[in-house]
Order: structure tokens, then sequence, then C-alpha cells
């Protein structure tokens, strides 16, 4: 662990905390482009939903009950299942707990999922991570009141920009509906943006929150069994829903945020921020690798724009 007192973490702790950081990203693309290979297999946005939280809220439920996962000051709790950590929900109250998982669960997951249904994995995979890190910023500035400095506004700026650029090729290579695609993801990241900001406002942990998130995400599953129910996901078989579980649930989910949060450890809060910027990228270059999408020039010029307003925000 790097000293509080250094200036700089030492060169074995910056190499892990960076490795950490674009592993996170790169993870985070992953579930992108899983999401779209699922959209055009046959996946409805309602079945990824259940890879991404469910069976992450059966591994958590337990560990809640018996362990504490988020037991208050660090206190175990008595005999083997607590059930005062069902009562406030770990500490975090129940409050809280649904306000996190309102933003950061299943209805995000929806809204980010469903823009494929109009729109290809470029737009995606640019214009959610953009909206979330615009959102955060304002957010930020607004809500936290933290400073906003000149060259950051000037970065967001940037940003909507590019996310126009990409906006207008929707609106003409693909129609109207295309901007309804867009419009999917950019209420995609702007709800990441709020529950990330309600993790500052109340000082919980990422990893914390994952737990939180999928244990209260349960709810969803009755109410997808009866709305939809589970007939599309056996018939798309059994090795195209464990790519989903993989790739949603671990990937995208808990391996991501545990990577990230690791090397906000390893670098500080300031230096990790830059690594969900590079999430288009990767989502860019998986999906060219695997699905054989490659970006138009539009979107690439989209997705440049959109890269200097990152690095103009993410200056320190």
């Amino acid at each position: 662990m790097p000293s509080s007192a250094a200036s700089t973490p030492p060169l074995p702790a910056t190499a892990a905390g960076i490795a950490c950081g674009a592993g996170a990203a790169a993870l985070w693309a992953a579930g992108l482009v899983a999401a779209r290979h699922a959209i055009a297999i046959g996946f409805s946005p309602a079945d990824i939903v259940i890879h991404r939280f469910i069976w992450a809220g059966l591994v958590f439920l337990p560990l809640l009950a018996i362990n504490g996962l988020v037991a208050r000051k660090g206190v175990a709790p008595k005999g083997l299942v607590s059930l005062k950590s069902f009562g406030d929900l770990g500490g975090v109250g129940w409050f809280r707990g649904i306000m996190l998982t309102l933003f950061g669960g299943p209805v995000l997951a929806l809204f980010s999922y469903a823009g494929f249904l109009l729109v290809p994995l470029a737009h995606g995979g640019v214009i959610q991570p953009s909206c979330a890190a615009l959102g955060g910023l304002l957010l930020a500035t607004l809500v936290l009141k933290e400073k906003l400095p000149a060259y950051r506004a000037a970065g967001a700026a940037v940003m909507v920009a590019g996310l126009a650029v990409i906006g207008g090729e929707a609106l003409a290579t693909i129609g109207t509906h295309g901007l309804l695609g867009d419009l999917s993801f950019v209420t995609a990241g702007t709800m990441f943006a709020i529950f990330g900001m309600l993790l500052r406002l109340w000082r919980i942990a990422p990893t914390r929150a994952v737990a939180i998130t999928s244990v209260v995400s349960l709810v969803y599953l009755p109410v997808h069994a009866l709305a939809f129910g589970f007939e599309r996901m056996i018939a798309l078989g059994f090795l195209e829903n464990l790519v989903q579980l993989v790739c949603q649930g671990i990937f995208a989910g808990a391996g991501a945020t545990y990577l990230f949060t690791r090397s906000v450890v390893l670098l500080g809060a300031g230096r990790a921020a830059v690594f969900p910027s590079l999430v288009p990228g990767f989502t860019l270059l998986i999906g060219l690798v695997v699905l054989g999408e490659a970006p138009s020039l539009a979107q690439l010029a989209g997705f440049a724009i959109v890269m200097l307003g990152f690095w103009l925000t993410q200056r320190s």
C-alpha cells in the first residue's frame, strides 16, 4: 500500500494501479460488446438484466446475512445469521439502498441495453460513458459543491460537440429512431452519474454498493418471470447464457468495480478518474475484433472529439 505521505506511489504500486484501472475499463467495454451481441442473437434487454444483477444478488445475499457484509463500525454480527444486517441493509439503510438500486440497478441496465435495439455498438460505447462523465461533472459542481475549473468546463463543451456529431450521424443514416437509441444511452449515462454522486455524497464504497444493489435487485426476478418469462433465454442455449453471465455478472459488474476500486487505492481518486475514459476505445476495439463492427468515419470523428473533451476534463 502506498504511503499517504508520499507525493507519488512507488513504481510497483503505480504499475499495479494502472493495470487495475485499464483492466476495469476493458471489462466494462466487454460488457457493452457482449450486450450488443446478445441483442443481435435474440436476447431482450430484460433478459440481459437477469445476468447482470440476479446471479450477483444470489451470491451476495448469504454473504450479507452470514458475514455481516457491511456491518456498522466494522463489528461482526453475532450468530450465524445477522437479521439486523437485513433490518438496516447492513448499515446502509433501506432508503439509500433503494435509491442506489433505482439509479444503478435494473432500470439503468434496461436503458443501457435497449439502445442497441436501434443503433450500433459505437453509439453505446461512446455516448453512455461520455454522458456519465458529463453528468458526474455537473452533479459534482451543483450538488457536491466542487470547483469547476475553466478547462474542465471547456472539456465538457467539447464532449457535447462530439456527442452531437454522433447523434447527427444517427439521424442521417438511421433516422429519427436512431436518436431514440442514443437517448437511451444518454439516460443510462445520466443515471450512472447520479449513482456515482450518491456514492460520494453518502460515502459508500463501490464494492459495498455493488453488493447492496445486487441484493435489492433480486426483486426484479419475480417481475421478469411474470412479465417476460424465461422461455426465450432457455431457447438461446446454455453457452450463450453463460457468456452473458460471465460478461455482465462477473466482468462488467463485480470484476470491473473491484479493479477500479483497487486503482483508486493504489493511485488516488484523481489519477484513477481517467480510466473510465478508456471505455469507448476499448469498446470499439473489442467490437471490431469480436463482432466485426467497424465504426463509420463520422463515429470515429465524434469519438476523437469526445476523447479530446475527456482529456480536458481529466486534467489535474
